[in-house]
């Protein structure tokens, strides 16, 4: 049996925020794919859609399931994505999804939207003060990961604008796999983590201490462990 882990990035970044999860699994000899979205990463000059990225995800699943179980991992708006295509039941084993608990719709999003405007006001598009943060905030082993691959700072004004689409609700009372819900205790998308794990009826809620919304890579060594819970559930189960 081959496990494979398919994993989606969020807004702005792109596959190389994944470079920490990527080595863990690679130790433990676990096959994975870290694809790009359109608009972000190789695929920069590309325009963002949802069809796009629905067909992105798609594609990587399913060829990646004609080898064994597949373990699907999205953060941000990359899990936003994958919880609206797992509402659909396609062939995954299992489901983590960190850093994507609110709904993308009314006065947030339009907030969100707001301050991303705002920081394209600023000089070089407030990419310094971004720096800043991060320099601040994440460890060395990961500090260059999400910036490695560009930031998609066109692709994410279409970006947000699309994600008012999904339809998440609907979506989450339809996953049929063991679903995590990973959040930094400090992570502004936190709002609905409750509702979301009442919905998916078979969720688990972690909420790691002292971590704001970059949890992959502000703390990788307990978001890895939670891939790992993931993996021992699905190969039990195979």
């Amino acid at each position: 049996m081959t496990v494979t882990v398919v994993m989606v990035h969020g807004i702005r970044t792109s596959a190389t925020m994944w470079r920490a999860q990527e080595a863990y699994l690679s130790v433990r000899g676990v096959r994975t794919v870290a694809l790009d979205l359109p608009g972000h990463g190789t695929r920069m000059p590309e325009r963002f859609t949802l069809a796009a990225a629905f067909r992105s995800i798609d594609d990587a699943v399913r060829e990646a399931a004609q080898d064994g179980p597949v373990l699907l991992v999205g953060h941000s708006m990359g899990g936003l994505l994958c919880l609206e295509y797992a509402g659909a039941e396609p062939p995954i084993a299992a489901l983590v999804a960190a850093s994507c608990t609110a709904v993308p719709r009314g006065a947030g999003l339009a907030a969100y939207r707001a301050l991303v405007r705002g920081a394209d006001r600023l000089p070089a598009r407030g990419l310094p003060l971004a720096d800043y943060v991060l320099d601040r905030t994440l460890p060395p082993l990961t500090r260059d990961d999400f910036g490695a691959g560009g930031y998609a700072l066109d692709a994410q004004h279409v970006a947000l604008r699309a994600l008012a689409g999904l339809d998440l609700m609907t979506a989450l009372t339809r996953i049929r796999v063991p679903t995590w819900f990973v959040n930094g205790q400090y992570d502004q998308l936190r709002l609905n983590e409750r509702l979301f794990t009442r919905l998916v009826p078979h969720a688990e809620l972690v909420v790691v201490p002292r971590t704001s919304h970059l949890v992959t890579a502000m703390r990788p060594e307990v978001f890895n462990a939670v891939l790992g819970w993931a993996l021992a559930v699905i190969e039990a189960g195979t």
